[in-house]
């Protein structure tokens, strides 16, 4: 897994070199976005063969996953990914917020996470970073992550109907 992680980040490399020669540039760029447009044709019939339980399973790893989200065919949208995402987080973070949700996801995609309760300025750190990563690995199309932190949820009081003013009060004597 490590050569792929290193041959990804040397096409990075590559293509951020190219792009500094404005004409080669150019074209690096053009040859790179009709390679994902055949390998991405590729994939959609390869994908529209299989049953949907052998996508699923496909989606579940983080290459061919990363893959099918590129190409706009994961078999779970966006914010599907992300809530599930956070609901994994939950348990890690403890004592640092009490609940955790995907608030949405706007037209720019940008996700916005609600945070409540917690110990107030941990948002602003840990539990930032934790929820971006967590974000981040399973919608890389996300582009950008903001908390809302919302104060602690008070439980209600619950106050018993009233008696009637007639009515007789246990213990009283008359």
């Amino acid at each position: 897994m490590d050569e792929l992680r290193q041959a990804e980040a040397r096409v990075e490399e590559l293509i951020a070199q190219l792009s500094t020669a404005p004409r080669v540039g150019e074209q690096a760029e053009e040859l790179v976005r009709l390679l994902m447009r055949l390998y991405g044709e590729g994939l959609a019939r390869v994908v529209g063969l299989l049953p949907a339980g052998t996508v699923t399973k496909l989606a579940a790893d983080d290459l061919v996953g990363s893959l099918l989200i590129l190409h706009d065919l994961h078999p779970r949208g966006t914010a599907e990914r992300v809530a599930d995402a956070l609901e994994q987080l939950r348990p890690f973070l403890g004592t640092h917020t009490d609940s955790i949700e995907l608030a949405g996801i706007d037209a720019s995609g940008r996700a916005t996470v609600r945070l409540r309760g917690g110990c107030g300025d941990c948002a602003s750190g840990t539990v930032e970073q934790a929820v971006e990563r967590a974000v981040r690995d399973v919608a890389p199309e996300v582009t950008g992550v903001r908390l809302e932190q919302l104060p602690p949820q008070r439980p209600l009081l619950q106050i018993g109907s009233r008696p009637p003013a007639d009515a007789a009060v246990p213990g009283a004597h008359p």
